[in-house]
């Protein structure tokens, strides 16, 4: 039995791939997370203290994804604003209670920025919609570029499928600040990631049934309606070049013949 290196290597870029799509999720989730248990029950940290601690990760990270990009990331620049701001109000406070409701304000701060874009026509949830549109297809690009300019329909989806969104995020900052303040913190701890898990599910299936569905289906349709066209220019410049051919060859028997006389 052989091995085909060529699907042996694919697997590994897949595998890779999944990896770096899954790795913000497991830095902003399961590493504050674990993060928490270990020094709140494993080393007897006060509650206050475990959980700045372990948000000290995924606060780092936003902040090198600002230095790494070397431009003017203002949405990240605010995530990490709200983070360290809502971390210092938190020790001086003393409540831990704040602490986890900073991820209210990140989500309350990204869902009006998005509805804002909305309302200015730039959605701001577009730059994440449309690689998975396109899916790194020319014909697709300019399909969608058409479209853009010319369907009120395709730049109507578009809208709503950052609506959504927006909407979406605001609603789980508010399920997330009733949580904070009428349940235990530990139970917070983990709910509040149960929270974020099922608004991103709701926004994923809501906002690709309104807008990205939509928007793929029309995307596909028009650059199999180019890509048709462009097949019957062809066919139909040979079949012209073959009767031209044929014009001049029949041309050429007859002045043969003319000659031969």
């Amino acid at each position: 039995m052989t091995t085909n290196p060529g699907n042996s290597k694919g697997s590994d870029t897949n595998g890779r791939s999944v990896l770096r799509n899954f790795a913000p999720l497991l830095l902003d989730v399961a590493v504050p997370l674990g993060a928490y248990y270990l020094l709140k029950n494993g080393l007897g940290m006060s509650t206050l203290v475990a959980l700045g601690l372990s948000s000290v990760v995924p606060a780092v990270r936003t902040g090198w994804g600002v230095v790494r990009s070397r431009e003017a990331n203002g949405l990240a620049a605010l995530i990490l604003l709200v983070n360290v701001v809502s971390l210092l109000l938190g020790f001086v406070a003393g409540d831990p209670r704040l602490v986890i409701a900073k991820d209210s304000a990140v989500s309350s701060t990204i869902g009006i920025g998005i509805i804002v874009s909305v309302a200015f026509g730039k959605p701001l949830m577009t730059a994440g919609m449309k690689p998975w549109v396109v899916k790194g297809d020319a014909g697709r690009e300019a399909a969608w570029a058409r479209l853009h300019a010319g369907s009120a329909r395709f730049r109507r989806a578009e809208r709503v499928f950052s609506l959504v969104w927006g909407v979406v995020l605001l609603a789980e900052c508010v399920v997330r600040v009733v949580g904070v303040y009428t349940l235990p913190v530990n139970t917070m701890v983990w709910l509040g990631n149960v929270i974020m898990v099922v608004a991103m599910g709701v926004g994923f299936v809501v906002g690709g049934a309104l807008g990205a569905g939509p928007m793929a289906a029309m995307v596909v349709a028009e650059a199999e309606a180019e890509a048709e066209a462009g097949d019957e220019k062809q066919a139909g410049s040979r079949a012209g070049a073959g009767r031209s051919g044929s014009s001049l060859g029949n041309g050429l028997v007859t002045t043969d013949l003319v000659t031969a006389e």
